[in-house]
Parts: structure tokens; sequence; C-alpha cells
């Protein structure tokens, strides 16, 4: 299959342009903690700007401050939340398209920087320094930009229970599987949606457990990165279902990568999610919830410049 990837403006595999200047957004915080150290001993010996979040929200703030100061790379050292906080600024500041973004792993799951191939904090370093750019494609729901995923319905709100063997195991029922765990009680999601790709229409109404939207994240077959370059969301639509049925279908889905009776896959550019009853429903927007009654994703097509490592992949086969 041919790479249509589009690289961005510098050359991918040469050394990175000297920017005006370079700072690391750092969330003293993140995951275990233990990483304060190792950052600004790798910050400082490049010559960062270390900005230190104190409080929540505050990535925002100083991501704006850094399009402020025409910060050209931007190093986030912290998981998956910061990073959306730093990606909120950046829009904010209408500066998404001006700053190399290079993502320093120090969270608790760190799935951005997993799907982008980057697996340490001198690794992270070292591709802002020197490694492959890309441009990758930004979602927004709501207005609100996300890098990750988009998560609607039961798994929203504990879809961080999903241990990485129920993932293995079970794919993207792995959500479900770790909700009912957690829950005992789930009436459903009861919505229209509609979902647009290359100008034609999907439409489905009914009940469902969840919808999965990935970006970086897909939730199908193997799991993993998905081609984030494309200007498509991969989406997943989970059926409502007797309990009992769940295990076998995730079973199928996993282990015989077959579609299954109550899962619905498809790609959308955009998509439109809508509740009928009066409940609100709960998003999970990388990590960070949100209430909607009704909520429309699009894509902004490579529209951010991050580091990416050695294993980054843009396509996949079918």
């Amino acid at each position: 299959m041919a790479d249509d990837r589009k690289p961005a403006p510098d050359d991918q595999n040469s050394p990175a342009a000297d920017g005006n200047e370079q700072w690391v957004i750092l969330n003293p915080k993140s995951g275990t903690a233990d990483h304060v150290d190792e950052v600004r001993q790798s910050a400082e010996k490049r010559d960062y700007t270390i900005r230190e979040t104190t409080h929540e929200e505050h990535a925002v703030r100083l991501a704006q401050d850094a399009a402020a100061n025409d910060v050209d790379r931007l190093a986030v050292a912290g998981g998956d939340g910061t990073l959306h906080e730093v990606v909120r600024g950046l829009v904010a500041a209408s500066a998404l398209g001006t700053v190399t973004l290079g993502v320093i792993p120090t969270g608790t799951e760190n799935i951005f920087a997993t799907n982008t191939g980057v697996t340490s904090i001198e690794e992270g370093f070292e591709l802002l320094d020197h490694g492959e750019r890309r441009r990758i494609d930004v979602g927004f729901a709501g207005g609100e930009p996300f890098v990750v995923s988009c998560i609607a319905g039961l798994p929203a709100e504990v879809s961080v229970a999903a241990s990485s063997d129920l993932k293995e195991r079970f794919g993207s029922l792995a959500f479900v599987v770790a909700s009912l765990q957690e829950v005992t009680e789930f009436e459903g999601l009861h919505i229209d949606l509609t979902a647009i790709s290359n100008g034609e229409e999907t439409t489905w109404s009914g009940e469902a457990l969840c919808v999965l939207v990935g970006n970086v994240l897909r939730f199908v077959n193997r799991g993993g990165q998905a081609n984030v370059e494309d200007g498509l969301f991969d989406v997943v639509l989970i059926e409502q279902m007797p309990a009992s049925d769940i295990l076998a279908e995730a079973t199928a889905h996993r282990v015989f990568g077959r579609d299954t009776e109550h899962v619905l896959h498809m790609q959308a550019s955009q998509l439109e999610i809508r509740g009928i009853d009066s409940d609100p429903i709960t998003f999970s927007l990388d990590g960070e919830l949100n209430t909607h009654h009704e909520l429309v994703l699009y894509t902004d097509p490579q529209s951010l410049t991050v580091c990416v490592g050695p294993t980054y992949e843009g396509t996949h086969p079918d």
C-alpha cells in the first residue's frame, strides 16, 4: 500500500529547525509523580523554558502563554489529560498550526504517546530535537478539541477501569466488560446517530450501550493506533444487548476478528449524537467528562504538527 501521509513542512527525516522559543509544560502530579527531576534535567540541558502546572486547567493557560511568546517547540510532560488541556489552550489562542508539539509521557496510561511511538521521557525530548514530524487530525466535540477519543455512554465514567489484559482479550468491548464490573444498573442510551463520510450519510436510532469515537485510538480488531491523518474518526457503536451476550460477542470480535450482531463499526468525518429522552449523555473527551443532550463531532484534518516515534504508522491495511 502506498504511503500518502502528509509530512509537516520541515523535512521529516532531518533534524528540527531551530525555533524562536522552546518550552516544556510540566505536570508534576501526573502518573506516579516521580518524573519531575528527570524532566527538569532533560529540559535544562536543552535550554527549554520550564512552566510547571499548579492546579487543574492550568495547562490551558500555559499553552496560551506559550503561543503569546511565539513558542516554536512545545513539550508536554504529563498524561493524556494534560495534553488535552494544552491542545485546548492552543485552540483558544488560534495557535494550533503554529507549534510543533512533543509529548513527554509521564502519565498513568499515556495513550497518545503510546500510539504515536513515544516510549520514554528522554525519547520524547530527542524526537523534539531530531525526530520525524507529522501533521495529525484533531477532533472537535461540541467545539472542544480532543486528540485521543470521545466516549459516550456506559464506559464514559469508568473507561480507565479497562485493564490492558481486558483490552487485549476483548478489544472494543473491553470498555463494556470493565463497566459492567463497576456499574450494576445501566438503562442504555436512547439516541439518534448520524455519521457522514465522503459525502455519504449513515443513520442509526435505538438503544446503545456506548459510542466509541477514536481519533488517534481505534477500538476494533487489534485496537491500537488509528490512521490519524485521514480526516476520519474510527467509530464503534455497541448496541444494547443482554449481559450474557457481551462476553460471547467480545470473544468473537477479538479472537475471530469478525463483525458481530450488536457491534457497528464505521468511519466518519462528522458525527451527530442526539439523546432522544430528557437525560443528558455523559461524554469522556480524552478522559475529561462532559454532559450534553446533543453533540456534534467533526475532524480538523492534519491541523496539528507532532513529533512521532519509529513505531508510528499513519495507515493500516484492511
